[in-house]
């Protein structure tokens, strides 16, 4: 079995209400249709040509960072 981790996450009750009733509809759990949302969310940044690029950027910056501590 995967390791999870618990997360809060707050939402205006407005968009709470969306979320359950998009849920409902679907048959699923709200914690499923959120982990479905989020899994959608990452794979889609996978493909976002600008964020891989400041991805990159990022790992360079802490590559240096850590490079540097530990030293």
């Amino acid at each position: 079995m995967k390791a999870t981790k618990a997360m809060t996450l707050r939402l205006p009750a407005d968009k709470a209400k969306e979320l359950e009733a998009v849920a409902e509809i679907d048959q699923v759990p709200v914690a499923e249709a959120v982990r479905v949302a989020i899994d959608a969310h990452i794979e889609a940044r996978r493909h976002d040509k600008e964020f891989r690029s400041r991805l990159r950027q990022s790992l360079k910056e802490h590559k240096d960072v850590l490079d540097r501590l530990a030293r």
